[in-house]
């Protein structure tokens, strides 16, 4: 009986330390699979900033950041009206 005795706390630990391990094994492969999905991610990211960057680029090169915005109408006031028709500069 000395010998079931002691080997039972032997398999009771090897049996935790498969378990310790298995579990060990999953939260690894949960870890790899999350990595792989945040490079997925990242390199798609990537990928439309670059796509961003050309498209400014274009824009800039094709003069259409600056075309097609709206001109700032600034008013003039009755002291400056005067002052520009007392010079004679009328036309605006």
């Amino acid at each position: 009986m000395d010998e079931t005795t002691q080997e039972e706390p032997v398999n009771a630990v090897e049996d935790n330390a498969e378990r310790v391990q298995s579990k060990t094994m999953a939260t690894l492969d949960r870890a790899d699979e999350i990595a792989e999905r945040q490079k997925r991610e990242n390199d798609r990211r990537e990928e439309l900033i670059q796509r961003e960057e050309a498209l400014a680029a274009r824009k800039a090169v094709g003069g259409e950041l600056e075309a097609g915005q709206e001109t700032k109408k600034v008013e003039e006031t009755p002291k400056e009206y005067a002052e520009r028709v007392m010079s004679g500069n009328v036309v605006k």
